[in-house]
């Protein structure tokens, strides 16, 4: 697909959305919205919703997945049929099978993995509604989804996408920018600090002065994020809700 000329994606220091490159679309993030799990947690980044749901920790099976000195953490990311124009298949693509594997490993950093040995934290994630940055969105629905479920944890994990839009880095990739942009890289962090990255992916060129951009605009959303993360817990479990 051809891409966009810059005019198109950015004019004047304004995206197509009237965002400026430093913006990211509202946040909202409920919790505690299923009653069978032991956590869920539904987050909105402007038209891209995203539900996360926590199951566990519970004794594994079969036995031989067990490991003796920790649990095992699973993480399965789904985008829902009707959550796009071109409706999905409903089978595991290769996408959505890279997607909850890097899940996985942006988590398990800050779970307390060796309090439940021979166990499993299952995490699941549907996404509801596509406009862009679902895996980052994904994982910031399952960090406080973990949260909700009472999992042990040394933070919270949430995640943004940083794009390239010709030769400007835009926060928050939406829409268009996400099919047009000349890049994309998804940043997950722990409470917000830049200084503790639990993913870092990249799909384009960036060069060395941009990437310092990058991480700049990414500590900016992740702590925006991890307000209304932790927003969003207080709310329910001061009785604020």
């Amino acid at each position: 697909m051809p891409q966009k000329e810059k005019e198109d994606l950015i004019v004047d220091g304004e995206r197509l959305d009237g965002r400026k490159p430093e913006d990211m679309r509202e946040i909202n993030i409920e919790v505690g919205l299923l009653e069978s799990p032991e956590g869920s947690a539904l987050v909105e980044l402007g038209d891209t919703r995203v539900l996360a749901a926590v199951e566990g920790p519970k004794e594994l099976h079969p036995q031989h997945l067990q490991k003796p000195d920790r649990a095992v953490l699973q993480a399965k990311y789904n985008m829902a049929p009707f959550s796009v124009d071109d409706r999905m298949s409903p089978k595991p693509s290769r996408r959505s099978k890279e997607i909850s594997m890097v899940t996985r490993k942006a988590l398990e950093p800050v779970i307390e993995l060796e309090r439940f040995p021979e166990s499993v934290i299952k995490v699941h994630i549907e996404v509801l509604e596509a406009d862009a940055s679902t895996r980052v969105t994904g994982i910031t629905a399952a960090g406080i989804a973990l949260a909700d479920a009472g999992i042990p944890m040394h933070g919270l994990v949430q995640a943004c996408a940083v794009g390239k839009l010709e030769d400007t880095m835009v926060l928050d990739v939406a829409g268009e920018e996400d099919a047009y942009g000349k890049g994309d890289i998804p940043i997950a962090t722990i409470n917000g600090d830049i200084d503790e990255v639990t993913l870092l992916q990249m799909d384009g060129d960036v060069s060395v002065e941009e990437m310092e951009e990058v991480l700049d605009l990414a500590e900016k959303g992740n702590k925006k994020l991890y307000e209304a993360q932790k927003d969003a817990l207080k709310g329910k479990f001061e009785g604020g809700e």
